[in-house]
C-alpha cells in the first residue's frame, strides 16, 4: 500500500518554469510538498496547503528550514572505462596538444585498450566507485556513454555495466557512443567502421542497452557525412541523438544534429551563429562542459551570451572521463560554469536540474512541481547561490529519490 508523505518547512528553489522571472529561482520561502508513489502531488507555500490534502499524509517530514532543490542530474559522463591517463596530463603540461596525443596513439585509444582488457566485474567496481562520489553531492540521475569499447562485444559490456549502476540507487540513462574514435583494427577504414557501428546498433537496442545515440563529429573524430549515417540508423530505430559538437573546431555538426532533432549538442566552444540558430529552432539543449575546458586549458569560450540571447537552454555536466575531465564533482562544475563561462548561479543550477533533464529527454524531473518525480536534495545553506559560490565544500544534508530518503 502506497504512503503519502508531507514534507514541511523547506525553503524551496523549485526551478519551475511556472514560477517567476529569471533570478527568482522559483523560490518559495516557507514551502511544503506532498509526495506519493514517487511523485510530487502538491508543491507550494505551506500556508496554502489545503487541509484536505494535508489530512491525507501518512507521515510528516520536517525539513527544518533547509534549502531544497530538485535532485541533481549529470547529463554527460563517460563513467565506465578501464585504466586512467595521468601520464597524458603530464605530456600536455610539457606542451603536447590533445590532438597530438590522440594522433600518436594515446587519448581515447589508450582507454579502449584498457577497457577491452578489463572484465565486466572490474569495470563495474571502478564505475560504481565513481558514481557513488557523484551521488554524495546530490546526483539522482546520471547519463553514461559507451565509446571506450569500439567493438560490438566491448560496447555491449560497457552498456551493461552502465545499466547495473542503477543498483546503487540512482536513475541511469545510457548512450551508445560507438562513433567515438577509430579503433586500431580499422585504421584507414573509417567508413567501414561506421558501417560496423550502425550494424551493432539494432542488437544493442534489442537488448535494452541504449536510450540515445551520440557521436564525436570532429577533425580527429568523424566527418559530418559519417555522423549522418549513424544518426540515420538511430532515427530508423526510434532512438534520439546527441552530439559531441564544435569542441576543437567548427565542423557544422550542430546543424546536422539539429536536423535530427537532437536532444543536445555538447562542448560547443567553436559554435557558430548558424549553429545557434539551428539549436534555437530545434529546441536542442546546449550542454556546457567546464571541466574539459579547464583541464585542456582552452581559451576559446562557448558563445554563452549568444546562446542566452537566443533562448537556447544551457545544461552543465561533469563530462567525467579519463582523458579530458577526470572530475567527480558536479558542484565544482557549478562554480566553474560561473567563473569560467559567466553563467549566473541560477543558470548554473538550472543547468544541472531542469535543463539537464531536457538534455536527456526527461520531462518528469528537474523541477519541484506537481507531477514531477519526488527527487530532491536538502542543503545546509542559506541561499541556493551558495552551491555555485563555494568550491571544495559539500553542504548536502540528505537526498530524497522517488519520495524515499536515500541512505
Amino acid at each position: 500500500m502506497s504512503k503519502t508523505t508531507l514534507w514541511t518547512q523547506g525553503r524551496l528553489a523549485t526551478m519551475s518554469d511556472e514560477a517567476g522571472p529569471a533570478g527568482d529561482w522559483g523560490w518559495i520561502e516557507d514551502g511544503a510538498m506532498l509526495s506519493q508513489d514517487g511523485r510530487l502531488l502538491w508543491v507550494g507555500a505551506r500556508a496554502d496547503l489545503p487541509d484536505d490534502l494535508a489530512g491525507t499524509a501518512d507521515q510528516v517530514h520536517d525539513m527544518a528550514g533547509a534549502v531544497v532543490t530538485p535532485g541533481l542530474i549529470d547529463c554527460h559522463t563517460h563513467l565506465v572505462y578501464g585504466g586512467q591517463r595521468a601520464h597524458e596530463f603530464e605530456l600536455r603540461l610539457k606542451g603536447a596538444s590533445y590532438e597530438e596525443i590522440a594522433r600518436a596513439g594515446g587519448g581515447i585509444r589508450s582507454s579502449v585498450a584498457a577497457t577491452r582488457e578489463a572484465s565486466e566485474h572490474q569495470l563495474y567496481a571502478q564505475a560504481a566507485h565513481r558514481a557513488l562520489a557523484l551521488m554524495t553531492e546530490g546526483v539522482t540521475t546520471l547519463e553514461v556513454k559507451s565509446g571506450y569499447g569500439l567493438s560490438q562485444a566491448s560496447e555491449a559490456k560497457m552498456l551493461r555495466v552502465a545499466r547495473r549502476l542503477a543498483e546503487l540507487g540512482l536513475d541511469v540513462r545510457t548512450t551508445y557512443l560507438g562513433a567515438h574514435a577509430l579503433p586500431a583494427e580499422f585504421q584507414g577504414r573509417a567508413d567501414d567502421y561506421i558501417d560496423a557501428v550502425c550494424q551493432w546498433m539494432p542488437k544493442l537496442k534489442r537488448e535494452g542497452l541504449v536510450d540515445a545515440v551520440d557521436a564525436f563529429c570532429e577533425g580527429i573524430g568523424f566527418t559530418s557525412a559519417q555522423t549522418r549515417r549513424v544518426f540515420e540508423t538511430a532515427r530508423a530505430l526510434g532512438l534520439p541523438v546527441k552530439l559531441h559538437a564544435e569542441q576543437l573546431s567548427d565542423q557544422g555538426g550542430t546543424q546536422l544534429a539539429c536536423e535530427f532533432g537532437a536532444l543536445s549538442c555538447d562542448h560547443l566552444e567553436h559554435l557558430s551563429e548558424a549553429g545557434i540558430a539551428a539549436m534555437k529552432a530545434s529546441g536542442t539543449v546546449a550542454v556546457l562542459l567546464p571541466g574539459a575546458y579547464y583541464f585542456l586549458r582552452e581559451t576559446k569560450l562557448p558563445p554563452i551570451a549568444a546562446l542566452r540571447e537566443a533562448g537556447v537552454p544551457m545544461a552543465v555536466s561533469t563530462d567525467h572521463n579519463p582523458g579530458t575531465s577526470p572530475t567527480l564533482s558536479l558542484l565544482l562544475m557549478l562554480n566553474m560554469a560561473c567563473t569560467q563561462f559567466r553563467l549566473t548561479p541560477e543558470e548554473a543550477l538550472r543547468g544541472v536540474t531542469v535543463n539537464a533533464a531536457r538534455a536527456l529527454g526527461l520531462r518528469d524531473r528537474g523541477q519541484l512541481r506537481a507531477g514531477q518525480r519526488a527527487d530532491f536534495c536538502l542543503w545546509d545553506i542559506d541561499h541556493p547561490n551558495e552551491l555555485s559560490y563555494f568550491f571544495g565544500r559539500n553542504p548536502l544534508r540528505l537526498v530524497v529519490r522517488g519520495g524515499v530518503l536515500r541512505a
